[in-house]
Order: C-alpha cells, then structure tokens, then sequence
C-alpha cells in the first residue's frame, strides 16, 4: 500500500489501492449546472437508506488490476488483512495468479457510454483492468488519463448497452454534520455500502499540493479507493481517496475529494487524456507576519526569474485575487491557463510591486 506519513508519527495516511497480493486543481473553468439536490430520505432522519442505495448501486463498480511483478520479490499479505477470515482467500489467490501482483478499488460510471471515475493509484502502472458490475458483467478497461498531482483517473469501457449512471452533486454545498453515504469494494469483497456524516471540510493530508478533502467518519477500507460518496439525493459529491489508521483499516478517518475539484479534472482527462498545469519555478512558503506567499527559492532561468520575483518576496496577489498563504498561491498558478501572462503583487523589503510575469506549462518531472 501507499503510505504517506502524517503529523503525528503513530498514524499514517494511506491511499487504498484494498489488498495487494504481492506486494488542483485542473484548469479553472465553470462548473457544470446541477440538478436540484431533492433527498431520497426525508427527515426527521433516515430510517432506511435502501431507496439511495437501489438508485445508486447499479452504477457503482469494482476494479481489479493486474500488474506484472519481480519473480525474485516476495510477495507480501496487507497488514490489514493478517489474522482475519480474507488471509487464506488472499493466500490461496496469491498462490494461484504466480508472479502477478493483484490490486483492487472501486469506481462509478459517468455516462452510459461507460466512461469511469477513480482513484489514479487504482490503475496506475496496471497492466490489465477489469471492471465488475453489479449484476456480474466483466469488462476490460482501457486508460483514458490520470493526474498524479490529484490521485484522479479516468478509464472507458464499452458496453453494447447503455449503461446505468451517476450524477455530480454540488460539494460547495455539503455541510459539516451532513448525512452521507459511501460505496466501495473494501478488501475486493465486492459490493459494499456504509453511511455517516461529514466530519470536517478542507483537511490537508499531506498526500500532494491540492490536499482539500472533506472528512468522513463512514467506515472505509482497502478497497474503496475511487468509490463515490453520496448526498441524500444520491448525487455524487466526493471521490474516496484516503484514511488515517494505525492499523490499515477504518478508524472513522476517512478522506475524500470533494466533486468541485473532481469533475474539472475528469472533464480535461476525458478531453485531452492529461490535464495541462500553469507553472511558476519558485519554491513558496507561507509568509510569518502576515498572509501571503513568501519565495524561498527560485529556479534558474525560469518564468519567475524571467519575470523578476526574487528570493525573499512575499506574493499577496495574482491577477488582483488575493493570495492568504502558499497553497492558495500554488493552486492559482496550476489553476492558470499556461503560456499566459499574470500580474502578480509582491511586498519586496516593505515596499509593493507589480510584476508581469509569463506563466509556464508546469513540467511533468515537477509532478
């Protein structure tokens, strides 16, 4: 498994790839309308989520990701899984499949001509993808494009029919303590649905530089990595993504992608295959004494050496928005379309400039 350690040396943050026998933001553009979030459960509260659960089901998906491996490596069982009923089915796949190394997660359908949302490191580097549906059709799947920088992944398959599908939920308008509803394939058992509540919004995991997950306490495992997250209407708001466990399963820490930073980055993979980044070559830090982004380095020769910033300004502005802190300023410029120019305000020894400078296409070795 992918493992990211977090602030507190105990725990650490991983994304769930499930078992493994063997071993932001997108270009800023405006979102799409949404259909009016109506709930399939009505208050006082949920007594049942089985109407949310028949609408949505059918359109949530496994993945199974075969990848080639070292004849010479062992092959190791997850942690999680040591001491529980899965260890001998694990075993006995291991034994079966020789030298491939199995992966499994979660996915949904977007449209019916089965295009499918997930996790980046669910199909990473996958030598073969099968796709699994609720009513035990298997398809191959093909990649159509993958960001790093968001663990975001497009994949397509063709189906003779049309296919059963979900809709995008506003995630601007989930609030902390709001009912939620998760789908998934924890541990590749298939098929699974949890519910809980929205935790926390905007956590900052440290898994990359657009860290703006929605907290969940509804159990999620191995497994779900790429499964959707539900409003009450049954309209997609996050992309599971991360938990926070000593042990590898769920501890009620989990972490999704909320859908304002999915769906621009699907709709350019869909396009393009690859998302196409602005970038600056400077190294930021978040500025002591007031808000902004202070430069700690600059790169030779790039477009910020070309455009003047210089080791130790403190950038407040681009293109007249403010910028409170080093993210906010990193996102902005992955946010902007490059080869463009942009005004940026720096403080330079107390005193306010404006520079023009000319927005770069980030390069992949930056990822």
């Amino acid at each position: 498994m992918k493992r990211f350690l977090c602030s507190l040396p105990v725990f650490a943050v991983t994304c769930l790839p499930a078992f493994t026998a063997g071993s932001p933001a997108a270009q800023a553009q405006t979102l799409p309308s949404f259909a009016p979030p109506v709930p399939l459960v009505l208050p006082p509260g949920p007594t049942s989520f089985a109407p949310l659960v028949r609408k949505v089901v059918p359109a949530v998906v496994n993945i199974a990701v075969t990848r080639d491996s070292d004849s010479g490596k062992r092959k190791k069982l997850p942690t999680a899984v040591k001491g529980t009923p899965l260890e001998h089915r694990l075993r006995e796949r291991m034994r079966k499949h020789g030298d491939d190394i199995l992966g499994a997660g979660s996915g949904f359908i977007l449209d019916p001509t089965g295009f499918i949302v997930t996790n980046g490191h669910v199909v990473d580097d996958a030598d073969k993808i099968t796709v699994s549906l609720m009513d035990g059709q298997e398809f191959t799947a093909d990649l159509v494009g993958l960001d790093i920088l968001t663990d975001i992944a497009v994949i397509k398959i063709k189906s003779p029919t049309p296919l059963p599908y979900l809709q995008w939920g506003d995630s601007r308008l989930v609030q902390v303590g709001d009912w939620i509803v998760a789908a998934g394939n924890p541990f590749g058992l298939g098929s699974s649905i949890t519910a809980g509540i929205v935790s926390a919004r905007g956590r900052d995991i440290g898994t990359g530089p657009f860290d703006d997950f929605l907290q969940l306490d509804a159990p999620i495992n191995p497994g779900n990595s790429g499964g959707p997250t539900f409003n009450l209407a049954g309209q997609v708001i996050a992309l599971n993504t991360a938990i926070v466990s000593p042990t590898g399963g769920s501890v009620g820490l989990g972490f999704s992608i909320p859908s304002e930073m999915v769906i621009p980055v699907v709709d350019a993979l869909r396009r393009n295959g690859h998302i196409d980044r602005g970038w600056l070559g400077a190294t930021l830090e978040d500025a002591i004494n007031h808000s902004g982004a202070r430069v700690t380095e600059v790169d030779h020769d790039g477009p910020a050496a070309k455009g003047g910033l210089k080791k130790g300004d403190v950038i407040t502005a681009m293109k007249s928005e403010p910028m409170d802190s080093a993210r906010s300023m990193i996102r902005a410029v992955a946010a902007a379309r490059p080869n463009t120019d942009a005004e940026i305000t720096v403080l330079r020894q107390k005193h306010q400039l404006t520079l023009s400078i000319h927005i770069a296409q980030r390069p992949m070795s930056e990822d």
